[in-house]
């Protein structure tokens, strides 16, 4: 087998990997300053495409994760990114928050709902009746389907909460138009990081806590994984897949002085 070569960037899922729950993960302090340190291109990953990056490093800095903002890439940039490769100076209808909405504005889209080039699917913290009913006509007059990732599900302190897929299924069974998911576990998302870091795919590694989005990602898109039982996934529901990380390690912490 071709020896993999040594591991010169890093990308990191940040809920579940960097901190849990609002609380940092021990270890995560640690493995940030050592990358800082070292100079070595690194980004901190997010499927939530509720937030800026600007407020996810306000969010990491009260909880003494120093990431700057140029290391952070969500779906929501991510999506952006797709978006003006694929139609430069598009219009879209846009259901979601101000991640979603202040990337696509950065990236030259127009927010309309006469007529858009897309129909655009984020998070929200609420997700209206109107504006779903309308995303739908819009979809079935021509409009292309578009959401910033895939998950069914999200955190909260009181319990599991509607994500974007479950939203996004929605929408599906009423138009039969399936929406091209941008974020993980698309390999695409991963690409485009690697691409704003300056990073190759076979000399990079992803750190997360599942294995049907960040695992699969960073595999499917060549590079080394490291699957941390802080998140969502335990030891025993790694049978469950057919395929593997390169390494398991407890935590964050274990990783530090691979950097």
């Amino acid at each position: 087998m071709t020896e993999r070569k040594p591991i010169a960037s890093w990308l990191t899922d940040m809920d579940g990997v960097l901190m849990h729950e609002g609380v940092p993960v021990p270890g995560a302090d640690a493995f940030i300053k050592k990358l800082r340190d070292s100079g070595r291109p690194f980004l901190v990953l997010t499927n939530n495409s509720i937030y800026t990056a600007r407020d996810l490093h306000a969010r990491l800095n009260r909880i003494g994760l120093e990431v700057p903002v140029e290391n952070i890439w969500t779906s929501a940039l991510a999506t952006a990114s797709f978006l003006d490769t694929q139609h430069p100076g598009g219009t879209a209808y846009v259901i979601g928050e101000a991640g979603l909405t202040t990337a696509l504005h950065d990236a030259g889209y127009v927010m309309t709902d006469a007529d858009p080039d897309f129909v655009i699917l984020g998070e929200t913290r609420t997700y209206s009746f109107e504006a779903l009913t309308k995303a739908i006509r819009l979809i079935n007059d021509g409009a292309r389907f578009i959401a910033t990732n895939p998950d069914n599900t999200g955190p909260s302190p009181e319990g599991a909460l509607p994500a974007t897929g479950s939203v996004a299924a929605l929408i599906t069974k009423a138009t039969g138009k399936e929406p091209y998911f941008v974020g993980k576990p698309n390999p695409l998302m991963m690409r485009t990081g690697l691409n704003v870091i300056g990073a190759h795919s076979e000399s990079s590694a992803m750190i997360g806590d599942r294995m049907d989005t960040d695992v699969l990602a960073g595999l499917e898109a060549g590079m080394e994984t490291f699957l941390v039982l802080t998140g969502l996934t335990t030891r025993a529901d790694i049978d469950r897949y057919p395929y593997r990380p390169t390494k398991v390690v407890d935590s964050i912490a274990d990783l530090v002085d691979l950097v």
